[in-house]
């Protein structure tokens, strides 16, 4: 199946310090054939984008994503909240699209747009049981007895 955007442009920094990365896609959204719905179309290909932005993530990694117009810089850049990979679902990016919509009548999606991931990768612990060892000094194990 064909990509629904065109990526012009990819850039990727890591901040090891703080165990995050930050990558910046400058792509545009494709326009639709003459026989297909167009909102099905936009819906299906912002879907993709975000499945490909965020293909190399796990699901216990910190995500935030801002969406700006390359051509209009005037206008503030769509923002979704930090959280993880795996609570950043359909319905929380589109209802950020549908409040920048209604407020924003010049938002183009055919413009080239500059969409930024940063990811910040949570440790993952596996938990397991300590074994706790008994560390009391032979003298006082002595005395006691």
């Amino acid at each position: 199946m064909a990509r629904r955007f065109e990526i012009d442009d990819t850039n990727t920094r890591q901040y090891r310090r703080y165990n995050a990365a930050g990558t910046q896609l400058t792509m545009r959204l494709l326009t639709p054939s003459e026989n297909s719905d167009p909102v099905g179309y936009f819906l299906a290909s912002v879907n993709d984008l975000f499945e490909y932005a965020l293909q190399d993530m796990s699901d216990s990694d910190i995500v935030g994503i801002t969406i700006q117009n390359q051509v209009n810089q005037d206008d503030k850049p769509i923002g979704i909240n930090f959280r993880r990979k795996d609570q950043l679902l359909t319905d929380v990016i589109w209802s950020v699209f549908e409040r920048v919509s209604k407020s924003n009548s010049r938002f183009n999606a055919l413009d080239t747009l500059i969409v930024t991931v940063h990811s910040v990768k949570m440790p993952v612990r596996l938990g397991g049981n300590k074994i706790w060892e008994d560390r009391s000094p032979s003298w006082l194990i002595y005395k006691m007895s």
